[in-house]
């Protein structure tokens, strides 16, 4: 009888244990596998590093066993490509190598910028070079401001990239006076942040669409392409009204003027005798690029007594303009210049008591105050286009006046947003 009773005991048992659930046992994850620059990272042992004070690219692959002759070869093949004396200290580089106990290098990727980069694959017997660009996503911002006191400083201090400053003075170069902004005065902006991998700031893309209140006026600005055979988009007003001239009103970007115009000038230094200033002229620091105002040809560019260093642009049989104390020129007689080419740089030769240049603006062959002529605008708008110009602004013109303004703070308000397509 007790060995019945056992008998069943372990029974129940054993039915009870084939009862419990099972628990299966789940497979580990797959690794995620990671490419960049082409290449299946995982394939390689990966090596970052920047270039040294000094440092050539000889001494950087032989650094990862790269022998001489080898290196050799490469420089020949990759010449046309990449200019391997070019390299500079500081520069971000990757090493792509074996994953052995050699750990030689294959791959040499070299970083120009967050974006550019230049693939040099030498891993086969056929050594390959290429220019490539990370991808770069687009994201639609917009920004406002009530200014009280700088433009530029303030931006800065808010976060916004001065770019949006610089790129504001050009727009409303003409519409704008941006070396007398008055306090109250107000702005919009939508614009294009450009990232790399969804979250790295690359810089600024275009200003699409910018709303400026000056002196209470309002002035709008959309960016459209109303001449495909040219295929330069250009800035228009809200009534189809082209925002820029035929020249530049300043040859620095986003200056000041230190002196005017003005024929009646008095000079302590002469005996306070009338002395004229027939330039105007805009202060910066020596080495900063100076401007050709408009198209034309260097009809002159040489040292002259108290013109310093300086270069002449005729640009037709009405204007000329000169630009005066450059520490260097840039250009030659007879070259031919666009609108906003550098021609020179900021200096202080021949007579001048500070870093400046002397702008200097003829009229039918007399000096004239620049900022008191009624210049002629660019080429205006296609009756033809201008329904399709209309239509295209409508949304954005409906985003602008969406924007709303911060409160003022002591130098500049600044808002900021993001718009979802």
């Amino acid at each position: 009888m007790k060995k019945i009773v056992t008998l069943l005991i372990a029974l129940i048992f054993i039915a009870c244990k084939d009862d419990k659930p099972k628990i299966k046992k789940t497979p580990p994850p797959k690794p995620i596998e990671t490419y960049e620059y082409g290449f299946k990272l995982s394939n390689y042992k990966v090596i970052n590093d920047t270039i040294k004070p000094g440092e050539n690219f000889s001494e950087i692959l032989d650094k990862h066993h790269i022998e001489y002759p080898k290196v050799l070869e490469i420089v020949r093949k990759v010449k046309d490509t990449f200019n391997v004396r070019k390299i500079k200290s500081g520069a971000p580089y990757t090493i792509l190598a074996k994953k052995d106990s050699t750990e030689k290098a294959q791959v040499f990727i070299y970083k120009h910028s967050k974006v550019r980069y230049t693939v040099i694959n030498f891993k086969d017997s056929i050594i390959t070079a290429y220019n490539a660009k990370k991808p770069i996503q687009t994201v639609i911002k917009t920004a406002s401001g009530i200014i009280t006191n700088n433009l530029s400083e303030a931006m800065d201090k808010q976060g916004l990239n001065l770019y949006l400053a610089y790129e504001l003075s050009d727009i409303y170069a003409w519409t704008i006076d941006f070396f007398r902004l008055q306090k109250n005065d107000k702005f919009k902006l939508i614009y294009e942040q450009l990232y790399i991998n969804d979250t790295i700031p690359v810089g600024i893309g275009e200003i699409k669409a910018a709303y400026f209140e000056h002196g209470g006026k309002p002035f709008y600005a959309f960016k459209f392409l109303a001449d495909s055979t040219i295929g330069i988009p250009d800035y228009f007003d809200d009534k189809a009204a082209n925002l820029r001239r035929q020249f530049l009103k300043a040859p620095l970007k986003f200056s000041r003027i230190s002196s005017r115009y003005n024929l009646r000038r008095r000079i302590a230094f002469y005996g306070n005798r009338i002395r004229p200033h027939k330039g105007t002229d805009f202060a910066g620091p020596v080495g900063t690029p100076i401007m050709s105002t408009a198209n034309g040809t260097v009809i002159e560019s040489r040292y002259k007594g108290g013109n310093g260093n300086y270069v002449k642009v005729r640009h037709n049989g009405t204007y000329s303009t000169q630009y005066l104390h450059m520490s260097k020129r840039a250009v030659k007689v007879g070259d031919v210049v666009k609108q906003g080419e550098i021609i020179g740089y900021v200096g202080m030769t021949g007579n001048t008591a500070g870093p400046h240049v002397c702008y200097r603006f003829w009229k039918n062959g007399k000096q004239v105050d620049p900022l008191k002529q009624k210049l002629p605008a660019a080429k205006p708008m296609k009756k033809s286009i201008k329904s399709t110009y209309f239509k295209f602004i409508e949304p954005l013109k409906t985003q602008l006046d969406k924007i709303n303004y911060p409160e003022p703070t002591n130098d500049i308000a600044i808002s900021k947003g993001e718009l979802k397509n």
